[in-house]
Order: C-alpha cells, then structure tokens, then sequence
C-alpha cells in the first residue's frame, strides 16, 4: 500500500490550511480551489473518494467533534427549528431536486433523479461549522445551522437508500422509506442513549490522561459502527453519545480536558482541511465518465440543479420559520423576529464532502447488469454543486452578514455575566476554604492561606512559592496540603459555574472559557516534578 499520496493530501492540505489564516479568502474554498488546481497537475495521483472510508472514517470524528463544541441545551431550545431543517428540509430538498432534475434532463428516469435529490440534500456539517466560526453569527443562528448539519445526514442517506433500492428495481416505497428513518432514527438514538453513559463513567474512571484521549479517540468510531452494526443510523448514535459526553465533560479530570482540546484540535484541523481539499481533487476523477454530454448541456444542466438547490432552501426556510409563529404562544416564546436571521440561514446551505461521498456510492450497474442511468452525470451534477455551494454562498455569506449588520455581541452585559459567576464561584470557594482550614488535619501556616483566598482575585498572576515542611498529623508536606486545598477550591468554582450554565444564567461558551481557566490554574497548581 502506498501511503506517499495520503502523506501529500494531508501536509499539503494543512500547508494551504495555514496559509489561508493569513488571507481574507475563506479557508474552506482556498482548499476547493487548491485541490482543483493541484488535480492538473502531471503526476498528481487520482484521489477516488471512497464511501467506504469517508462515511465511517472521516464522518464520525468531524461529527463528534462539532457536537461536543455545541450545547445540548441551546440545541434543546432550538429543537423545531433544528427538526424542521434536518429533517423537513431534506425529505423537501431531495423531492425537489429531484423533480426538477427529471425535468430538466432528458431521458433521467426519476428514480435516479430522486437518488441526485437525495445525494444533494445535506448541507454539510463541516462547512456549516467552518462559516459559523469565521463570521461571527449570532447564537441562536450559529446554533440552528450547527444543529441542522449534526442530524441532517441520517436523514439524507436513508432517502438515498430508498430512493438507491427504486433505481435498482427493488420494490422500495416512500411509505417503506418513512418506516426505515424512523426505525434508523430510533435505534440511532437508541445507541447512543445506551452508549453514553457507561462510555462516560469509563471516561471519569481511568486514571491518566493518555488512557482517557486514547478512548476519546476511539469513541465516535465505536458509537458509529455498532449503530451501522444493528441497522440503525450511525450518524445519531455519534451525536447523541457526542452532546452527552460535552455536555459532562467538566466532570472529567483537567489535565484529560486540557489534552483533549489540544487532540481534537488537530485532528479537526487535519480532516477538515484534508476534506476540502478532496472536493477539489476530484474534478478530473469526474469529467473522466461525463464524455457522452457536451459541454453546454452539462452546464446548464449544473447550473439549473444548483439554482434549484439554492431556491428550494429560501421556499422551505421561510414557511418553516414564520408558519409556526402564527400560535401566540410560539410568538410570547421567542419574541420579535427579524428578516434578517431566516435569509442567512437560506443562504448557508453550503454541500460538501458527504454528499460526493454518497455519490461515489451509487453502484456502476442495476439488476441485469445494466449501467446506472446516468451515474456519471449525477456525479457530475453532485461535484457541480457542492463547488458552486462552497463558491457562491461561502464567499458571499462574510460580506452578507457584514451588509446586514446584526446587533453586536453585548460585551458589556456578557462581561458582567462572567464576574456575576465568578462572584458566585469566589464566595463558594471561600466558604469551602474557611470549612477546610478549621480542620487541623489541613493547618497551613497563614502567608499559605492567605494565598489561597488571593487567587480568588489574582488568578492569572499567582506565582506560589512551595515549602516542604510535613504536616505531622496527615504526614502530607505543606505543598501538598496547599495543592489539595486549592483543588478543593477549584472544585468549588467548577460547580457553581455548572450550576449557573444549568440554570442558562450563563451559556456553555462561557462555561468553557471559565472551565479552561480553572484548568490552567489546577495545572499549574498539579504540574508533575522535572
């Protein structure tokens, strides 16, 4: 096996990742644009995607990793919205498209016009989550948008199935096809439900860091493949396990959060990047089979299914979003509503590589050995697309949100939000510091106490100085006593930020940007001896 052409798509689909961090170009399209050029290239390799590697492989960690950076409980007050989207929108989107399709080209049966339909359906859950982090969306948008790629696959793939087993001649119904999502759905949900519980009491019981990433790494593979295993949908099993094991992630040792951010980090990087960069290389693979259509009807053909793609997403997003606010109650939930949200949300539908990767899976052949209707030309329209999706909405989606100027993040009323918790948390650490000091098993002499109570205030420049006396009841030295208490303290801290995010008197970004702070602190407080 020659690793030469991974080792290439990786170093240099992370070489241009980088770079475009410098230049106002958004990263997901310089990666397209570069994996299109580099594919010219004499001497470049073809890089196939592969189904069976990009959906089991590729899929569950870009999942993972999205859903625990989301909030369980922002995508709970976000649930009609997120349902209607990854859900409404797709079973929309591939009847559609599909119809549209069969319209448009001649002789596309539309069996296989409703498999393109399905194929395109998705917006992708990578490119959703790449847009949402460079442009600064507000949060109920970034949440709906995240929500929306996290589930909408399972959706997408079992239509492709039944829209797969109609080409192929197997009798397959859309009634059938209602009846195998939801038992997908289901037993999806089912999985994860079942898998997140003892995978978290695993999590919080080994006790090293490098054991606990190790099974971090491990677990979106496991939720994926023994959901595929019995049938059910890989894609929720993934989620549910993901959003439950972020949502308790501050119940984990510091020193594995610590590692673990810095891990997926780079894995998030790594794939992501690569992911794009495959988009782009795989334009020569496509044309290669598209030799029975002219150039002019292959693109309008392209640019009529992108057209349809982009409309039929604004003709579901606005009924969905205004039809439900005719009950009162709905109105009193979520108050005024502006234009301005449901337009962007039609405008960010961006497809990406899991949509190729359906596509590659159509097989060559029907029942009787002949060729797939048209496959080539779905592939080619599936490409089209996605890289129409990637150029026009992804470029124009920064400048858009700029035109339409939402309201600024309130910096004030978030920073007074963060030292109310961390009034709270102080106050609580105290009390449990003054409970722990009136016990002379954890007598300290008084410059050491005192410290104690000024990292309250001075958290960032505490500097401690350590002494090695032993404390003659516990037999601990002084450092250690000092490093027990302080964990105490911080334990503290961490509970009562918990409990406010809980209570949602703060949300979970700022959770995490208090927890990491805590973490740097117990770190330092906990680093092993050189």
């Amino acid at each position: 096996m020659d690793v030469m052409p991974l080792l290439l798509l990786v170093a240099g689909s992370a070489a241009v990742a980088a770079a475009g961090r410098r230049v106002p170009v958004p990263v997901p399209l310089l990666l397209v644009a570069a994996g299109l050029a580099v594919s010219y290239v004499p001497g470049v390799p073809d890089y196939t995607l592969d189904p069976h590697i990009v959906l089991p492989l590729l899929l569950p960690p870009l999942l993972y990793t999205a859903a625990t950076d989301s909030s369980y409980l922002d995508l709970r007050a976000q649930a009609r919205p997120v349902a209607l989207l990854s859900v409404g929108y797709v079973l929309f989107a591939t009847f559609v498209v599909g119809c549209a399709a069969y319209l448009i080209v001649p002789g596309l049966p539309l069996t296989a016009a409703l498999v393109l339909g399905a194929v395109v359906a998705p917006p992708d859950a990578v490119a959703a989550t790449a847009v949402a982090r460079r442009v600064g969306l507000p949060s109920r948008i970034t949440t709906i948008l995240q929500g929306e790629s996290l589930v909408n696959d399972a959706t997408a793939i079992t239509a492709f199935k039944v829209a797969l087993a109609a080409a192929l001649g197997e009798g397959a119904t859309w009634a059938g096809g209602i009846g195998e999502f939801l038992i997908a759905a289901v037993g999806g949900v089912g999985v994860g439900l079942v898998l997140m519980v003892p995978l978290h009491w695993l999590r919080t019981h080994l006790t090293e860091a490098l054991l606990q990433n190790t099974l971090s790494l491990l677990i979106p593979f496991v939720a994926y493949a023994v959901a595929e295993q019995v049938q059910a949908s890989g894609v929720l099993a993934v989620v549910v396990v993901a959003l439950y094991l972020g949502h308790r992630a501050w119940e984990v040792d510091f020193a594995t959060r610590l590692q673990e951010e810095a891990v997926w980090k780079m894995v998030a990087f790594v794939l992501e990047s690569a992911v794009f960069a495959l988009i782009g290389l795989q334009l020569p693979v496509v044309l290669k089979g598209l030799g029975e259509y002219e150039g002019a009807d292959a693109a309008w053909y392209a640019l009529a299914v992108f057209l349809v793609v982009a409309v039929a997403r604004f003709v579901w997003v606005y009924p969905a979003t205004y039809l439900p606010r005719l009950s009162a109650r709905v109105r009193a939930r979520e108050g005024e509503l502006s234009w301005k949200g449901p337009f962007v949300i039609g405008w960010a539908g961006m497809r990406g590589v899991v949509s190729l990767a359906i596509a590659f899976s159509i097989p060559l052949t029907v029942h009787g050995g002949e060729p797939f209707p048209e496959r080539n030309l779905i592939l080619f329209l599936t490409f089209t697309t996605v890289i129409g999706t990637l150029v026009v909405q992804g470029v124009s989606l920064p400048p858009l949100i700029r035109l339409l100027k939402f309201p600024a993040h309130d910096v004030q009323a978030e920073t007074l939000a963060e030292a109310n918790a961390q009034a709270q948390a102080s106050r609580v650490a105290e009390l449990r510091l003054d409970d722990l000091l009136a016990d002379e098993r954890n007598a300290l002499p008084a410059p050491l106490a005192d410290r104690l109570r000024m990292v309250l205030e001075r958290r960032r420049n505490a500097v401690w100085e350590r002494l090695g006396q032993v404390n003659p009841v516990t037999g601990e030295t002084v450092d250690d006593t000092y490093r027990r208490l302080s964990r105490e303290m911080i334990s503290a801290e961490r509970e009562v930020f918990v409990r406010l995010r809980d209570g949602r008197y703060i949300d979970d970004e700022m959770l995490r940007t208090l927890l990491r702070r805590l973490d740097l602190e117990e770190a330092a407080a906990y680093r092993e001896a050189t």
